[in-house]
């Protein structure tokens, strides 16, 4: 089978070989990048959008589902694309990753308190910055954000309640 390779500007332009018509996920896992997939591959989270620098015409086009999430993400910009979705249908991709760390839980967030934030931490759906970067997370910060909802499954029930 056919061999596609994809290059990480985060890396400096290291290169992963994919096989043809593969997910752009499945590359960022060769690099072995911590990718939550909170969604499950279903393109309803944040947690593995990209940035695609190169040849994004190498890349199938933006599934419906894909472009409604991209629609409500913060940092989404005209080459954002969510790895999920895109398959990878020819050679010179090049991504690079947004800044930050996706949280997947309200809990996860409580274990960082007293730690200080090397990167910005990220609503895992809508992308935003719950607490920038370089800032000590304090519990006060932790309680403003505790109503947030974190969890996808509910955000997939209130999207498919959404449009009944």
């Amino acid at each position: 089978m056919e061999t596609i390779k994809v290059k990480f500007a985060t890396d400096d332009l290291s290169t992963v070989e994919v096989k043809a018509d593969s997910y752009l996920l499945d590359a960022l896992l060769e690099r072995n990048l911590d990718v939550k997939q909170l969604c499950s591959r279903r393109g309803l989270c944040a947690t593995c959008h990209v940035y695609v620098d190169k040849n994004p015409e190498n890349l199938t086009p933006p599934t419906p589902r894909e472009t409604l999430t991209l629609a409500v993400l913060t940092g989404a910009r005209a080459n954002s694309r969510l790895s999920c979705q895109a398959r990878v249908i020819g050679d010179g991709v090049e991504v690079s990753l947004p800044e930050g760390l996706y949280i997947d839980s309200f809990e996860s967030l409580e274990k960082l308190i007293g730690q200080r934030t090397q990167v910005p931490i990220l609503h895992p759906v809508t992308g935003d910055v719950l607490v920038p970067a370089n800032k000590i997370i304090i519990r006060s910060i932790v309680e403003k954000l505790e109503h947030l909802n974190f969890d996808i499954a509910k955000v997939r029930y209130s999207d498919a309640a959404e449009k009944k």
